[in-house]
């Protein structure tokens, strides 16, 4: 999943310890969201996008993403497998 978490984090100031500080993270974890690495839960993302005061979907930018959903893993379509 695409986001804005580094540009929004360092217009603010902030390191990453900082940030994950403010959200009850890790510096780590905040990395690997900025590097795309890893996605965060819906409450990290919520508790993200607060401190920059944006909507999540202006800080995580879901259409974007190459990555499948749960529900089109489960209905078969990541794997070539649509079902009807």
């Amino acid at each position: 999943m695409k986001n804005k978490v580094k540009q929004l984090r360092e217009r603010l100031g902030l390191t990453q310890e900082q940030l994950g500080e403010l959200v009850g993270a890790s510096r780590q974890a905040i990395n690997a969201i900025e590097t795309e690495k890893n996605e965060p839960s819906i409450w990290l993302a919520y508790d993200i996008s607060r401190v920059f005061n944006k909507t999540i979907e202006n800080v995580f930018l879901f259409e974007e993403s190459e990555r499948k959903s749960r529900s089109e893993i489960s209905r078969g379509y990541a794997y070539g497998n649509k079902r009807d």
